[in-house]
């Protein structure tokens, strides 16, 4: 299957790639295109969120776009047609129908007559002719899953019908939306099964959902009296209604008890692999409490140091570095366990994960070959990879292939914690926060620098013993930093 496709001999279709691998759905989070648009070969039409990151999509041809397939929101099968492209316009060539599955949904609701002009940003402002493509390519994988239902595909009639009622509604008349004469309330189908056990009929409900669809809340709203429904709720469809685009979320009011958030993109990928690792490797937690001064002495020193001129210096890279020094001195916890060939593959590399918290939710990028990289190098890919992670342009190449992560649960001011093991590892360092306590130095009770460190590990390859072995080593580094010099 190819990501691209020719209708005749003037269109042409671009597919949703594999941008993972085997990725087998994506939601379009953003079109930066509209049809009428211009577009380039290389030029970013969208931005797509996958189940490890978002992703910007370039086009690869030239031509005016003809057809949005899909509205933001939806969440879209690899191989399906998400854009189509005049390549010959003007050569007065019929264009190519739409298919009856998607022409609901073929153009975004800020794109309908019944809407106001779209505020989406041209193509020139965000996605510049010279951008290159962040894909290496657009082959894709065969796809078994089943099309998922479409999110957001109402056509203009039903907004329009749903400003109408809620300036009813804000007028005072507080008549209920009307249905559209020959269109079905639009309610996904746990909701229609909700309002069929309160006896509700969904073309008497006000939809508050995007694009003028019905929710949960619609139903629970309109089994109570008119005086009970949030005015935030009424303002907000309101508003939505009437521009055609997203408004903000409104906050919930006191009537409000539930809030339903669905679950996709990153969060699902997060839940699935959470749930895999801990039903699946037996998972142990060792804990260990070290005087951590000198470490932190050295880091101030290292601030200082012209060598890391230029790069971030913060504790997180020495334990890093007492990680990689560990493994080194104990090689068999660098490994992964292969269940189907019943196999123990050891790992002479260590791509290190670093556990970064972001809008959408945890990722895990590594740094590849963390192990051959010197102090410096080790601080650049750290700083590198922390920037990354914030502006959310975490590749899935990125998150692909790690061994063992580190996860710094210190900076939520928590002294530690008992990680699960990122699918395919054997092990997971968390870092407690940093806090002077009374310690024992010397044989005396002295304000000392003190943390927590806590290692998961895989107990099918990894046995009580090493992985103590390994913690202890992490540990002696931290207290001792000379430790790495004369280890390494």
């Amino acid at each position: 299957m190819t990501t691209m496709t020719e209708t005749s001999a003037r269109f042409r279709e671009f597919k949703m790639p594999d941008v993972g691998e085997g990725l087998t759905e994506a939601e379009i989070l953003k079109w930066y295109v509209q049809p009428g648009d211009t577009v380039t070969d290389g030029q970013v039409v969208c931005e797509v969120e996958t189940a490890k990151a978002a992703v910007e999509l370039p086009i690869p041809f030239d031509g005016v776009v003809h057809e949005l397939r899909f509205p933001e929101g939806t969440t879209v099968d690899v191989g399906e047609v998400i854009i189509s492209v005049d390549v010959a316009p003007g050569s007065g060539d019929a264009a190519p129908a739409a298919s009856p599955a998607t022409a609901s949904a073929a153009v975004p609701a800020a794109a309908a007559p019944a809407a106001a002009p779209s505020k989406a940003p041209a193509a020139e402002d965000e996605a510049p002719k010279g951008r290159q493509p962040v894909l290496v390519g657009y082959g894709v994988a065969e796809s078994s899953t089943k099309r998922r239902p479409r999110k957001g595909a109402a056509a203009a009639p039903e907004a329009a019908a749903v400003a109408a009622a809620v300036q009813a509604e804000l007028n005072g008349h507080g008549a209920p939306a009307p249905a559209v004469p020959g269109n079905r309330p639009l309610a996904k189908p746990p909701v229609r099964k909700l309002a069929k056990d309160l006896g509700i009929d969904l073309a008497t409900v006000t939809p508050t959902g995007k694009d003028g669809i019905i929710t949960r809340e619609d139903v629970h709203a309109a089994a109570t009296p008119v005086a009970e429904v949030p005015a935030a709720a009424v303002s907000v469809t309101a508003e939505s209604a009437g521009t055609g685009t997203e408004a903000p979320a409104a906050q919930p009011s006191a009537t409000v008890r539930e809030t339903r958030i669905p679950v996709k993109g990153v969060r699902k990928a997060i839940a699935q692999a959470m749930v895999g690792s801990a039903f699946t490797a037996p998972h142990v937690t060792e804990f260990v409490t070290v005087d951590v001064t000198r470490t932190m002495k050295l880091v101030a020193e290292l601030k200082e140091d012209k060598d890391m001129a230029g790069v971030r210096v913060n504790p997180l890279l020495i334990i890093a570095k007492a990680l990689l020094v560990a493994i080194k001195r104990n090689p068999d916890v660098n490994a992964a366990w292969d269940e189907a060939g019943q196999e123990i593959v050891q790992k002479h590399y260590v791509n290190l994960g670093i556990a970064a918290a972001t809008p959408r939710g945890l990722i895990v990028p590594n740094i590849k070959d963390a192990h051959d990289k010197t102090l410096p190098q080790l601080a650049a890919a750290l700083g590198e990879l922390v920037t990354t992670a914030r502006e959310g342009k975490t590749s899935p190449a990125a998150m692909a292939g790690g061994t063992v992560t580190i996860t710094n649960v210190g900076v939520f001011g928590v002294d530690t914690g008992t990680p699960i093991l990122n699918p395919g590892e054997s092990a997971i360092l968390a870092v407690g926060s940093i806090k002077l306590q009374p310690w024992v130095h010397k044989g005396k009770v002295k304000p000392r620098q003190v943390t927590t460190l806590a290692l998961s590990f895989d107990h099918r390859l990894v046995d009580g013993e090493l992985g103590s072995k390994v913690l202890a080593d992490v540990a002696a580094i931290l207290e001792q930093p000379k430790r790495l010099i004369t280890w390494a």
